[in-house]
């Protein structure tokens, strides 16, 4: 090997190792443009070389672009520049019913309460001394009559009219 050719393959490799620093080492694309500029002088070397010699770096540049580029991107989200600039899914358990404020209207299933404004089809319900925004199913219910919470959706409290409880009744139940 001459050592114009062996330079040659030198640039080439720095040029490589330069294109994987531009992922982990912010530079504003200058050390892109360097990559680009080592890898194209060691190919310009390498076709001043030998006509088939320059042929064969090149192909064998296009084949290992590609390969390098694409094993850099895979890895690069797991590197902490990386993990700047992607976004990442939330935990799985982490939704709306499981936020506390969430877990604590999931309590109110099944209890009564008495609208303290119209309900058409959303208003204030009075759950023991609690107010609480809530929807109906689509019927309207006036100020003052009793709903009873049949489920709570993504924090929504959906309420459905009743008769007037026996509070009585209700708590015997309980306690008995």
């Amino acid at each position: 090997m001459e050592p114009n050719l062996s330079l040659a393959y030198v640039l080439i490799g720095a040029g490589f190792l330069l294109m994987v620093a531009e992922l982990f080492i912010p530079s504003g694309g200058v050390l892109s443009v360097l990559s680009a500029c080592g890898i194209l002088a060691g190919i310009v070397m390498a076709f001043f070389h030998n006509t088939e010699t320059g042929l064969w770096t090149l192909l064998a540049v296009c084949v290992a672009l590609p390969v390098v580029g694409g094993l850099a991107l895979h890895y690069w989200p797991k590197t902490p520049m990386g993990r700047r600039f992607f976004l990442t899914a939330p935990d799985e358990h982490a939704t709306m019913a499981s936020l506390p404020e969430n877990l604590e209207m999931e309590g109110l299933r099944g209890q009564f309460g008495q609208a303290l404004s119209s309900l058409r089809p959303a208003g204030v319900v009075d759950f023991n001394g609690r107010r609480i925004d809530c929807m109906t199913e689509g019927l309207m219910v006036e100020r003052g009559q009793w709903v009873r919470c049949v489920d709570v959706k993504s924090g929504k409290v959906i309420v459905r009219p009743v008769e007037k409880p026996n509070l009585n009744d209700l708590e015997a139940a309980d306690f008995g």
